[in-house]
C-alpha cells in the first residue's frame, strides 16, 4: 500500500470572497508556456503558481507532509489529486492575503478529474490557455535545450516518452474545456512576441469584464 498524506482543513472563505480570475495554463515541455507566464505576470499582475514547483518546495521544506510526499514518490505512486489541490489552495490564500489580482495555474489540470475538483471546491477557471506546438518542434526545442542543460533526461528517447505522456494525458483535458467553450488554443510555433499578442487579445476580453 502506498503511503498516505494527512490532509489539512483549509478555510477558503478569503479566496472565494476575493473572486479573482483564474486561468489554467496547459502546454507540453518546450512549449514556451513559462516565458509566456512571465510576460502575463508582468502585464496583468497575476500570480503564477506551478503545481510541480509547489510539490518540490513542500518536499524541500522538510515538513511532515513533505516527508509523506517523498515516501509516496519514492514508492513509485502518484501524489493524490487532493494533496496537490491542497498545496495550490494554500498558495492561493497566501497570495490573496498579499493582494493578488488573479492566478495562472501552470501545468494544471493534468487530467479532467483534477480540473473538475478544483472548480467544484474553489471556483471555475475563466479560460484555459493551451500552448499548442507540433511534436517535432518540441523535440527540436528540447534537444537544443539539452545541449546546454546537461540533464540526464534530455536525450531523444526520453524526450519522446515525456511528450507522448503529455499528449495522451492532456488530450482529454483539452477536449473537455473545448466542449465547455473555455479553451483558447494558441499556436505557439511563432515568435515570443507574436504568441504574446494572441494571449493578450484573449485575456483582455475576459479581464475587461472584471
Amino acid at each position: 500500500m502506498a503511503p498516505t498524506v494527512e490532509r489539512k482543513n483549509i478555510d477558503l472563505a478569503p479566496l472565494k470572497a476575493a473572486n479573482v480570475p483564474i486561468f489554467f495554463i496547459v502546454g507540453g515541455p518546450g512549449s514556451g508556456k513559462g516565458t509566456q507566464c512571465d510576460k502575463i505576470v508582468a502585464k496583468y499582475g497575476l500570480t503564477h503558481l506551478s503545481s510541480g514547483d509547489l510539490l518540490r518546495d513542500e518536499v524541500k521544506s522538510g515538513s511532515p507532509r513533505g516527508a509523506q510526499l517523498t515516501a509516496i514518490m519514492e514508492s513509485g505512486a502518484l501524489v493524490p489529486l487532493e494533496v496537490v489541490l491542497d498545496l495550490v489552495k494554500e498558495a492561493m490564500i497566501k497570495a490573496i492575503e498579499k493582494g493578488s489580482k488573479g492566478f495562472l495555474i501552470d501545468g494544471y489540470p493534468r487530467e479532467v478529474a483534477q480540473g473538475q475538483q478544483f472548480e467544484s471546491e474553489i471556483q471555475e477557471a475563466k479560460l484555459v490557455l493551451f500552448f499548442d506546438v507540433a511534436e517535432e518542434t518540441l523535440v527540436k526545442r528540447l534537444l537544443h535545450r539539452a545541449q546546454t542543460s546537461g540533464r540526464a533526461d534530455d536525450n531523444i528517447d526520453t524526450i519522446k516518452k515525456r511528450l507522448h505522456t503529455f499528449v495522451t494525458s492532456t488530450a482529454p483535458v483539452v477536449d473537455y474545456y473545448d466542449s465547455k467553450g473555455k479553451l483558447v488554443r494558441i499556436n505557439a510555433e511563432g515568435s515570443v512576441d507574436d504568441i504574446f499578442g494572441v494571449v493578450v487579445a484573449n485575456l483582455d476580453k475576459v479581464t475587461s469584464k472584471i
